[in-house]
This record gives C-alpha cells, structure tokens and sequence, in this order.
C-alpha cells in the first residue's frame, strides 16, 4: 500500500509540476492562411523549432487565405487573440496599414536580402510570382501570353482565385490590370467564358484543378516544385507570359494588441535563419527573403524574366475601384 501510495504520489506531483511549467509559459499566437500549417507546409517545422528555443507555446490559426486572415483581425479589433500577421503580402499593405493593427517590428535590415523590398512594419519572409499550372500531360502547347490565355482559342478551362478573399486572387486583379490597362473590363469578360469556377481561396482551387476540374490554375511559378520534392512528379509546369509576371511578397508584422511583443519580434527574426528560410525554400515553395542555398528542384523548373509589380500608393488608389471593375465585368 505505502508503494502505491508512493507512485501515486509522485505521479500526481509530476503531473502538477508539468501543468505549472506549461501555465508559466507564455503563448505566442500566430494568425495565418491554411496552407502554412498544411501537411506539406512549413508550419509545423518553424512552430517545433521556435518553441525549442523560446521556451514559450506557438499556437497558429490558420483561417483561410491572406486577405481572409486581415479581414478577421479587422472583424475582431482590440478582441484579437493575435499577436502576429503571417501571410499577408505587398498587395496588402496599404490596407493593413490603413487598419492600424500593427506596431512597427524594429528589426534591422539583413544585409543578405535577395530582394529589393523592406518595409517598417512588416518584414517579408519570401517572395513568388503568379502563375498559370497546368499538367504537361495533357496539354502540350500552353498559353505563352496572358493575351493568348484571354483570348483562349484553345477553349481552356481555368480556376483563379477571388481576389476579396485570397491574395493569389487579388494578385491576378493587379496582373491583369497592369497588362490590359483600360481594357481590362473587356478582358475580365473574356475569361468569365472560361472560368469553371472563382474560389475563395487557394487550397480549394488548386484541389480542384489536381482532380482535373481545370486545365490550368491560378497559382504560382514555383508551386511544380511541391509535385517534383514530394511525389517525384515533373508533370506540372509554369506557363510563362511575355508580357512578365505579377510579383508576390510575403509578410509578417506584430499586432499592435499584442501582449507579448518582445517574443513577437523574436519570432519575426527567427523567420530570417537561415535554416528557416530553406523551409520556405522546401515548404512553402517560394525563393527565400536572404540568400539561401535552393534545393535542387528549383532548378528544374521555369524561371520568370520580368517582374510586373504596382506600388503601394497605386493599390491604396484603386483597388476599391479595381474590385468593382471586376464584379461589374464578370457579372455581365
């Protein structure tokens, strides 16, 4: 009796040891898109990682895309559990700005980015470019301009994302509006014949399109590289425009309701290791923020020439009007 009240004793200890230390540590929570903390993302890593070093608990929601996790903050206000934006991008800023949920992160600029972009408020952690995916199986001439895929001779079926819920969607809004100008509305009519679907956000759409629901989809230039280091699979490609390629920042800023700022800005820098900037590498299948060693599937696959990229100031202008041009056009 006196060893198992022993045992019982020292379990019970134990365990309330365990629950103090765990209630002792604070919680940093993390607002971002679904694919992060998907099965092939790189959220689970970055979370495991920090949490060994910060002696703290990373707790991550995911609620959609981009677009979707900024309106939720927004929705919430000063109610927010976030102490961190992860997913946003440079086509967001105006609005995240404009929003005044962030403080500014105070970490200095690395001096080994591999882009031209860094901001006060947020600091970026990759970067991509939009894309049309398709299966070289099975169509083997794609568009090679976004004229060509517009005017769609060839009668493909496409699946693009809506750009007031998903940054992919919103992106598309920019690219075509950087190409077609004035002409745009005409433009969004044309792809309105071919469209299978708008969805609201990118894991839908490109789900859809991997069950052949469409011949291409909107997503980026690198995505052939999650097919080619998970399944071994080289069947997919980047159709590549003449006409270049919308750029795609991906950012992270601290949440100015946050009570845990100190850890928030340790996590930002903890996104610029080395280490983690190959997981997005890997992961996250877009080019890291700082000079970082590729895999060698990045070589495999189609590279972008020309950037195409409206500024800040431009999408604060317009985007509004932007939006309505589309539904208006698509709705005709």
């Amino acid at each position: 009796m006196f060893r198992k009240n022993f045992l019982l004793s020292v379990i019970f200890s134990f365990s309330l040891f365990s629950h103090l230390a765990n209630a002792q540590q604070p919680t940093l929570t993390v607002y971002s898109y679904n694919s992060f903390m998907s099965q092939w993302g790189p959220g689970e890593t970055i979370k495991k990682g920090f949490e060994a070093q910060c002696h703290c608990q990373l707790d991550v929601v995911t609620l959609g895309d981009g677009v979707s996790v900024l309106n939720r903050i927004r929705l919430e206000g000063d109610k927010t559990n976030a102490d961190v934006i992860l997913g946003l991008d440079n086509n967001l800023l105006a609005q995240a700005k404009q929003a005044d949920i962030l403080i500014p992160h105070q970490i200095s600029k690395p001096d080994n980015l591999n882009t031209d972009w860094w901001d006060d408020s947020f600091i970026p952690y990759d970067f991509g470019y939009f894309a049309f995916i398709y299966n070289q199986d099975k169509i083997k001439n794609p568009p090679h301009s976004l004229h060509e895929l517009i005017e769609n001779k060839a009668n493909w079926k496409i699946i693009y994302q809506d750009p007031r819920t998903s940054t992919p969607g919103l992106g598309f809004l920019f690219w075509m509006k950087k190409v077609y100008g004035d002409e745009v509305a005409n433009a969004w009519q044309q792809v309105a014949k071919h469209t299978v679907t708008v969805t609201k956000g990118w894991s839908e759409a490109y789900g859809m399109f991997l069950k052949d629901e469409a011949d291409l989809v909107l997503s980026y230039s690198t995505s052939p590289i999650a097919h080619i280091i998970n399944e071994n699979n080289h069947s997919y490609a980047a159709a590549i425009f003449d006409e270049g390629h919308y750029r795609q920042v991906e950012v992270a800023g601290i949440i100015k309701y946050s009570q845990e700022v100190d850890l928030a800005r340790q996590f930002l820098r903890y996104l610029l290791t080395p280490e983690i900037q190959r997981q997005f590498a890997e992961k996250n299948v877009m080019y890291p923020i700082i000079k970082t060693d590729l895999p060698d599937a990045y070589k495999q696959i189609n590279t972008i020439d020309k950037s195409l990229e409206f500024t800040p100031e431009e999408v604060e202008k317009h985007q509004k009007g932007w939006i309505r041009e589309w539904q208006s056009a698509i709705s005709k």
